[in-house]
């Protein structure tokens, strides 16, 4: 399998970055056709005013062109400079305003004088444009402006992607992230890229035990017309992952899933632990990304979220800092390699049964206890070659003690402390030696 490189990774970010896109529109398709290349999608569409739910597709936003300008023809807010300058969805204007009737048209962070805000208005029939604080606070209070939006409002369709990775459990995993904030690199790009990049990992993987559902998605409204539209298959997704923010320079976290201790939890956690990341956990909320559409009551599939910089915590969130500089692909290939271990642990879990239950086998004549006893866990003795030994005993040892066919993996590896590649290895030595038999999967505990 070819992992990326935080190079590759980077790189797609930075193909992905100056492309305009909202919930509908070219800049969705021109991404998504980006992606092909990396991932193996299938593009698709639902046409406008389709209803699904409580909702119903709206039209398709085309944006050439937006600018404020004085009138003498000077540009001093400018689409073409960066995609964040109109609202989302603005409506079509040409005409003339004094600064006054013009202010309530404009969007700000006060507190963050250097930053052009991300605002939207899907919903709402309306026009705006967004300017850093520093900006706005040059504009003439006297003078009048030219306004300028050459967008069009039509029938078309809402574009998304889809792949379907079939495995050979009966479980179905689902992995998503949503394709239409433009010009952010950590909300949402990094969670493009990532996302495409797993893909391309499972997609490669020679045996894959579950099968994986990647779907890249308009957020909230991509969301509910794929789950309307693929209902039944989607209540019998086992769990799954949102990818979003994957790539600041904060710390690692994770966004716990509506159960909190969910298979999909347990998996992550673990992955944390062994290889010595302490996350900072969040509890789940109703708010965020797709989880919560993901998660309502008629579907309630549990839903986590590895994160670098999670929406609402980082300053630069929903502004133009969210820019090329404050991702890197060093923090995408972190974030990237988390969902990695967590989905081989899901991979790797089983379910073993002990084929000697009365008492402990012995080891040593099948070559997995030393010949010579009394050295193990001895603090004098602890050399390198002997702390290798006692690792792989002690995971022996908690196989053969826990398997009674109720104890998945998983399970074993959060009661006895051992890192899950070692009780992989042991139970694949104990089945090899007639100690141990795979059984069928019980549902975790």
């Amino acid at each position: 399998m070819t992992l990326p490189t935080a190079q590759e990774l980077h790189g797609l970010l930075t193909r992905l970055f100056p492309i305009t896109r909202s919930i509908t529109g070219d800049g969705v398709r021109e991404s998504l056709e980006i992606i092909k290349g990396i991932a193996n999608v299938e593009v698709k569409e639902y046409p406008s005013g389709t209803e699904v739910y409580d909702w119903t597709i709206p039209k398709e936003w085309i944006i050439t062109e937006a600018y404020i300008a004085t009138l003498d023809g000077k540009r001093i807010v400018d689409f073409q400079q960066n995609g964040l300058h109109v609202v989302g969805y603005s409506l079509p204007i040409d005409d003339e305003f004094s600064f006054k009737d013009l202010q309530s048209h404009l969007h700000t962070l006060p507190n963050s004088p250097d930053a052009i805000p991300y605002r939207t208005s899907y919903y709402k029939e309306s026009w705006g444009f967004c300017l850093a604080q520093k900006q706005f606070d040059k504009l003439d209070r006297n003078a009048r402006y030219r306004v300028v939006i050459k967008s069009t409002l039509k029938d078309g369709h809402l574009t998304f992607a889809e792949s379907l990775l079939p495995g050979t459990s009966q479980k179905e995993f689902l992995i998503s992230t949503y394709c239409c904030h433009p010009w952010m690199a950590n909300d949402n790009q990094s969670g493009m890229v990532v996302t495409s990049f797993l893909n391309r990992y499972l997609a490669q993987k020679k045996k894959r035990r579950h099968s994986y559902r990647f779907v890249w998605l308009p957020e909230t409204i991509g969301a509910i017309s794929y789950l309307f539209h693929n209902e039944q298959a989607m209540k019998n997704i086992e769990g799954g992952f949102v990818l979003s923010c994957c790539g600041g320079p904060g710390r690692l976290s994770y966004k716990e899933t509506f159960l909190g201790d969910h298979l999909m939890d347990r998996a992550v956690k673990l992955a944390f632990k062994d290889k010595g990341i302490e996350p900072w956990l969040r509890p789940f909320a109703p708010d965020g990304s797709d989880e919560r559409q993901y998660s309502m009551p008629a579907f309630r599939i549990p839903v986590g979220t590895i994160a670098k910089d999670k929406y609402y915590d980082y300053d630069e969130y929903h502004t133009s800092l969210d820019d090329l500089d404050f991702v890197t692909g060093e923090n995408l290939l972190a974030s990237f390699e988390m969902y990695v271990d967590a989905i081989e642990i899901l991979e790797q879990n089983r379910v073993y049964k002990t084929l000697m239950p009365y008492c402990e086998p012995q080891l040593g004549k099948r070559g997995l206890y030393p010949q010579t006893g009394g050295a193990l866990n001895q603090s004098a003795n602890a050399d390198k070659a002997n702390m290798t030994v006692e690792a792989e005993i002690d995971a022996i040892t908690w196989m053969m003690f826990s398997a009674d066919g109720s104890n998945d993996l998983i399970a074993i590896a959060e009661r006895s402390g051992q890192p899950f590649a070692n009780l992989c290895s042991a139970a694949q030595k104990l089945v090899d030696n007639g100690l141990l038999e795979e059984i069928e999967e019980v549902e975790p505990v």
